[in-house]
């Protein structure tokens, strides 16, 4: 694996623990109210858009009993730290009561640092409902009773699936090289209110369909996660106003240390996805994620962050590559 460096939650100046948790979770969120939301489409092959004759070569065509595998891995490269992971999520094609096909995943495996972590009763429960159908919004059930360590793989997955539905619901993506940008720009928080008490990024997204391998029957995406003109994150403190990178600000976290201090950082968070993407029926084939942020954090003694010590400056990069693995045999339709 390339082991370029990436977006983390801001990494700590001594021996604090390096998030891929708060990072990640961001992400659930990120995916939830992109796709829940009503976004505005702009797309840059608008003439193209009410042409009937032209066929779109992204759909996703569900078959109930149809079985989903995915691995996905992580390196996270944060200051001080690198740490990773790789998870296995397994499951079927059901409908909901709604009669909405939704891929029901289980997490059956995860290891951290390459030591495998026995997964808890409540974490093998939990099921991750995410579909691709034409209307259906992702989602996820709360995480609460999920082991810390699976918030990472379960966030992660989402946002593939959120950057793949997004590219789905523009009607423009018809040839290689078609592009369209969707503005978004929401807020979009993974604070958990004890440890991170302020978490937010802000975020647009530029989509191409990039090429059309017809021989081997995939798609390729590029979704780019870009900091919009107007970041709409808020900032507690007037220091994290200043650009740390080359556009306003659109990242910002904040945890609570174990002896009540602050550890706060504001940075420029991008993401760059390359999704392959199953011709015949629109299934993720295999994704690959960077994400860097640019990230300026100071250890602040009060809540208000304004009794800080030196900024410190650096890059958290993190690196994520899933992919589709061969499901056991599928259940036959009723």
């Amino acid at each position: 694996m390339n082991k370029s460096r990436r977006w983390d939650v801001p990494a700590q100046p001594a021996p604090r623990k390096s998030g891929t948790q708060s990072v990640c979770a961001c992400s659930v969120t990120l995916a939830m109210l992109v796709i829940a939301g009503a976004v505005s489409l702009q797309s840059q092959q608008a003439a193209r858009t009410n042409d009937p004759t032209l066929s779109r070569p992204l759909a996703r065509q569900y078959q109930v009993g149809e079985k989903i595998a995915y691995t996905i891995s992580c390196i996270n490269h944060a200051r001080a730290k690198t740490t990773e992971y790789e998870a296995r999520a397994e499951g079927a094609v059901q409908k909901d009561a709604a009669g909405v096909f939704v891929e029901q995943l289980s997490w059956t495996d995860l290891e951290i640092n390459a030591d495998q972590l026995r997964l808890s009763a409540a974490s093998r429960a939990f099921h991750e409902p995410l579909s691709l159908a034409p209307g259906a919004k992702l989602s996820i059930p709360p995480l609460n009773n999920v082991q810390p360590d699976l918030i990472g793989p379960i966030a992660d997955l989402l946002t593939f699936y959120a950057d793949v539905k997004i590219a789905m619901n523009q009607k423009t993506l018809l040839h290689p090289g078609d592009h369209a940008y969707v503005k978004y720009g929401a807020p979009n928080s993974w604070a958990d209110g004890k440890r991170v008490v302020a978490g937010e990024d802000s975020i647009d997204f530029d989509v191409k369909l990039q090429s059309i391998d017809q021989a081997n029957g995939y798609a390729t995406l590029v979704v780019r996660h870009v900091p919009p003109a107007q970041p709409q994150i808020k900032l507690p403190a007037a220091w994290m106003t200043e650009r740390v990178g080359d556009t306003a600000n659109n990242w910002v976290q904040v945890e609570k240390t174990s002896d009540g201090k602050y550890i706060a950082g504001v940075g420029e968070e991008t993401f760059d996805v390359q999704i392959q993407v199953a011709l015949a029926t629109g299934r993720i084939l295999s994704a690959l994620m960077e994400n860097p942020v640019q990230v300026e954090e100071r250890a602040c003694s009060d809540a208000a962050l304004t009794a800080c010590g030196s900024p410190e400056h650096y890059t958290i990069h993190r690196e994520i590559n899933l992919r589709g693995d061969q499901p056991p045999a599928q259940t036959a339709s009723k």
